[in-house]
């Protein structure tokens, strides 16, 4: 199978792209404009194969996404490119519309007219499968869970982007019949995270002895999916799924933030001890919260568990331990994103000294 990803060269994508080249026989074309956020580095694995290919173009790029189309000829694509964190959402939307709904049109519109193009049986089986997220349903109070058909009630920037995607992608099934899926997850983690997001970011401010900054009380919930068992429910969705369906993938590991924290510090406290012979717990430092922070999500999976014969293969516990290994093992990847793209400050600040003033 030949299959077109946005955003290879990112944290999902990029273990996406390892499982695809590594352990099947798929010829894959990795496009990825190559953010902040995108690495060669994260594919160098597989980057050699003869089935793998990386183009580095914009999804906003109309043009240069339908030859993409024309001259790769995908049987199927997985759309993974957006921008993703909700505190540089807050910071600068603008660019989280233009990625998130104008990108997925145009690929869209690409695929549509390749697909109409298509001999009856590659347009039986091509499918679009579209990455989202579980935060496009909002916030959850202290019970229930999120179905696929949970209403949308985005809260952040970031968020809205996504559904508004969403939106498209199955207006694209409804009205012109292109075979769409989508997909929603919950927190994702493991190896090769940039370092903005809440696991790296406290590991490595951890390693440099860095205040570890928790919003608000740390009583936020996030329900943690180890990325390897979500590649494993996007090839699922891939092979199995049906068009105009929706599928849930989450973690069944609902933790607070701050119990994510200190377990983090715990882990840390057995492999690298400060020399001050303290707990990393002593770093935890309370800061204002996030604007418009949701309060709890947690993914009900059984429909996807259910039609899809998807099983999830860690446990939290087993999946932190060997992500906390992974960025030990790696503080060099580490160390030049630090340098070179983010050192850790905070972001996602706008909204909260104008709150202020």
């Amino acid at each position: 199978m030949r299959i077109l990803i946005t955003g290879g060269a990112g944290f999902i994508g990029s273990a996406l792209v390892r499982h695809l080249i590594r352990d099947t026989l798929n010829e894959v074309l990795n496009v990825d404009k190559l953010t902040y956020a995108g690495d060669p580095t994260t594919v160098a694995a597989v980057a050699s194969n003869s089935r793998y290919r990386h183009l580095q173009i914009d999804i906003c790029d109309a043009h240069a996404i339908r030859q993409a189309f024309s001259s790769f000829r995908p049987d199927a694509v997985i759309h993974l490119a957006a921008e993703s964190h909700v505190d540089r959402s807050v910071d600068g939307p603008r660019a989280f519309v233009k990625t998130n709904v104008e990108g997925t049109f145009n690929l869209l519109e690409a695929a549509r007219d390749y697909w109409n193009g298509l001999s009856p049986d590659k347009r039986t089986t091509f499918r679009f499968v579209h990455v989202s997220t579980d935060e496009v349903f909002g916030s959850l109070d202290d019970d229930g869970q999120f179905l696929e058909t949970t209403p949308y009630a985005p809260s952040s920037p970031y968020s809205a982007s996504k559904a508004a995607a969403d939106h498209l992608v199955r207006a694209w099934f409804r009205t012109y019949g292109l075979p769409t899926i989508v997909t929603n997850c919950s927190n994702n983690y493991g190896p090769f995270q940039f370092p903005e997001k809440l696991i790296p970011l406290m590991i490595l401010k951890s390693v440099h002895e860095e205040q570890l900054p928790v919003y608000g009380t740390g009583a936020n919930v996030r329900d943690w999916l180890h990325v390897e068992d979500h590649v494993g429910g996007l090839m699922a969705s891939l092979m199995r799924g049906q068009p105009g369906e929706s599928y849930n993938f989450g973690g069944d590991a609902e933790r607070r933030n701050i119990d994510v924290t200190t377990t983090l510090c715990d882990l840390l406290d057995e492999r690298l001890p400060r020399k001050s012979k303290q707990s990393y717990r002593s770093l935890i430092t309370y800061v204002t919260d996030r604007p418009g922070h949701d309060l709890r999500y947690a993914v009900c999976c059984s429909k996807a568990e259910r039609e899809l014969d998807w099983q999830r293969r860690y446990t939290f516990e087993d999946g932190l331990s060997q992500t906390v290994d992974w960025y030990i093992e790696n503080l060099g990847w580490c160390e030049k994103i630090r340098g070179e793209r983010y050192a850790g400050r905070r972001l996602g600040t706008s909204s909260i000294t104008k709150l202020a003033s």
